[in-house]
């Protein structure tokens, strides 16, 4: 495959909305606000977030194109994207979440390691492409295998992304082959998104998507595939993205001790109002935000608290833009099963009476409830932070009273 990066490294970048707010520029990390991440169902993709560890590759020859499955699968195969492309396309909605998502709040009650994400590090897209599990039966493995006859149990995928933290080598993940070869599980191998074909920075001309599961399981700009008896042994698999608890820090930690992440926790997140906004007393406000769980789990309620988490009321699920009942809340009236990999948007129109404090916290379809701190899930790498988010509002009373004495004072 025909693979181009600038002389160094960071020259042939692509275009991307000036209204992302950016973590990291080299490389290029960025989400956007809030607000505008819960304005459609369907994420826009110039306001979908991107989460690189290196250069964005560039491919100079689309028919050079070539995607190989080698190790124990019963045959290799080297396929060229219109291969792909005639094999059965599906369509399916999903989340993509940063396993840093919401970074920012651990690392203000303890200092945690990377990016500084907020709380938009996710996104609600329409993937088209190939299902893996048909693509492996190319190489001759059938579905929902555990093991190939040779100990093939784990499938890797292998980018043609360069990281410096495999020293220069390429960006890797591997999933169990039977979540791989399960149809239900909905592996694809994705070359659109939302209906158009796969930009540069969302993994252009080829990329997997492992709905439910941590962002960084779906791999972008996958070159190969590689059946193994074991997990992929690369950097993100072994030495990041894994969960450790609050009383290990940098000094004992123990990397083998954990598995690596895969299903991401139930979350979610109030988008507007913001943190920290003017609320005239007594006013109703439209409270926003999203809810989502991993694993096919499916949201089953959002709690929303205007008094601190003193009491609480059920919020109403947006689809299509419109508020439905309470009673029918998250049972969807489309297609259960197509619903299961994505978020939910949901909205409470409450009276407050600041200074405020907002609280939300999602329950799901397996009872699993948001944890109430912050500390009950602090971690050194700063993943994974699903605790009950707070959004404060500001009297208006008090602000203009402030200005009024300010000035006096002037």
């Amino acid at each position: 495959m025909g693979v181009l990066i600038g002389p160094k490294g960071y020259e042939n970048e692509p275009p991307r909305h000036p209204e992302l707010k950016i973590n990291a520029k080299e490389p290029f990390n960025a989400e956007p606000s809030p607000p505008a991440l819960v304005e459609s169902y369907i994420t826009p993709v110039e306001m979908f977030y991107k989460r690189n560890h290196g250069p964005i590759p560039i491919l100079t020859d689309p028919d050079s194109y070539r995607l190989e499955i080698t190790g124990l699968a019963p045959m290799t195969q080297s396929l060229s994207l219109d291969e792909i492309r005639s094999l059965t396309k599906h369509n399916i909605v999903a989340t993509l979440q940063c396993a840093g998502n919401r970074r920012t709040a651990m690392s203000e009650k303890r200092k945690v390691k990377g990016v500084g994400w907020g709380m938009a590090a996710l996104g609600n897209a329409v993937w088209g492409g190939a299902r893996l599990s048909d693509v492996l039966a190319l190489a001759g493995i059938p579905s929902c295998t555990i093991s190939t006859a040779s100990g093939g149990k784990h499938v890797e995928f292998i980018s043609v992304d360069q990281c410096p933290e495999e020293k220069g080598g390429p960006y890797r993940a591997s999933i169990p082959l039977v979540q791989a070869t399960n149809p239900q599980a909905d592996v694809l191998l994705a070359y659109e998104m939302n209906g158009q074909e796969l930009n540069r920075d969302h993994g252009y001309p080829l990329r997997v998507i492992v709905p439910g599961v941590i962002g960084a399981r779906s791999v972008k700009w996958i070159s190969s595939i590689d059946i193994s008896a074991i997990e992929c042994q690369g950097f993100f698999q072994q030495r990041d993205y894994k969960m450790f608890p609050p009383w290990v820090d940098w000094d004992n930690i123990v990397w083998p001790s954990r598995r690596p992440l895969m299903d991401f926790p139930v979350q979610s997140a109030i988008c507007t109002p913001s943190e920290g906004s003017v609320v005239k007393d007594g006013s109703m406000v439209k409270i926003s935000g999203y809810a989502l769980s991993g694993g096919g789990r499916g949201i089953e309620r959002v709690d929303v608290s205007v008094d601190g988490g003193q009491s609480w009321t059920e919020a109403t699920r947006v689809q299509n833009g419109v508020s439905t009942s309470s009673n029918s809340l998250y049972i969807s009236d489309i297609d259960e099963n197509r619903e299961k990999w994505a978020w939910v948007l949901w909205e409470l129109n409450a009276k407050l009476t600041p200074p405020a404090t907002i609280v939300a916290k999602a329950v799901d379809s397996s009872a699993n409830v948001q944890p109430r701190t912050v500390e009950e899930v602090w971690n050194l790498r700063g993943v994974l932070n699903n605790s009950w988010h707070e959004v404060h509002v500001r009297s208006e009373s008090l602000v203009d009273a402030f200005a009024t004495t300010l000035r006096s004072n002037i």
